[in-house]
């Protein structure tokens, strides 16, 4: 991904910090072929970096909010590769209106701490809807789990995001795989990650 940034396109910082760990993750898991949906694709530069290092599949970069499409049909503009496509807006809190019907696999990078719940049950909803048998969802970001102390910079970061907004926040590991076990969705993998995150693994079974 060059340098760079196209006019109307945003950037951040980590972004660049963390790309290439998620890519080490998705890259030997990812199917062969098929589309890849990205939901809250945020500014796009994931979509970009991933597209170029993957151009066995297509890349679907989606988001709901207005100056988030803006900025991934910047970066897709600038980036010319075949297999990323333009951005659509798809609301995960909404799975009845997506306006994808099939993919390979669904990934989703700090979508869950910086929404409401209703955002993750819908991403649940529609990943075990639109994935076939033995499609991948990939989740990244820092979660809370049981019997495992909470870094201190997660407990601050989860204060910060609640006093911002009441509907966020950093979400509880056991109740995201419980949440997506009723859609038939199996964690398969946990991987630690730096700055305190994980990189979740679901199937569909």
């Amino acid at each position: 991904m060059a340098d760079l940034i196209p006019p109307g396109a945003r950037t951040a910082p980590s972004t660049a910090r963390n790309r290439d760990p998620i890519l080490a993750v998705l890259r030997p898991r990812l199917p062969s072929a098929g589309i890849v949906l990205e939901i809250a694709a945020g500014a796009g530069e994931h979509a970009v970096y991933n597209a170029a290092a993957l151009p066995h599949l297509q890349w679907q970069p989606t988001d709901r909010d207005d100056d988030a499409l803006a900025s991934i049909a910047a970066w897709h503009r600038h980036a010319g590769l075949p297999n990323l496509l333009p951005p659509l807006r798809l609301d995960a809190s909404r799975p009845d209106t997506w306006p994808v019907d099939d993919a390979a696999a669904i990934v989703s990078i700090n979508m869950i701490h910086i929404s409401p719940w209703a955002a993750t049950e819908g991403l649940m909803t529609g990943a075990g809807r639109i994935l076939r048998a033995g499609g991948l969802l990939f989740l990244y970001g820092p979660y809370i789990e049981p019997g495992i102390e909470t870094a201190a910079s997660n407990l601050a970061f989860d204060r910060d995001l609640r006093s911002r907004n009441p509907d966020w926040g950093l979400r509880h590991l056991d109740l995201i795989t419980e949440l997506a076990a009723g859609h038939r969705l199996h964690l398969s993998e946990r991987v630690a990650m730096p700055a305190n995150n994980l990189a979740l693994v679901f199937h569909k079974v």
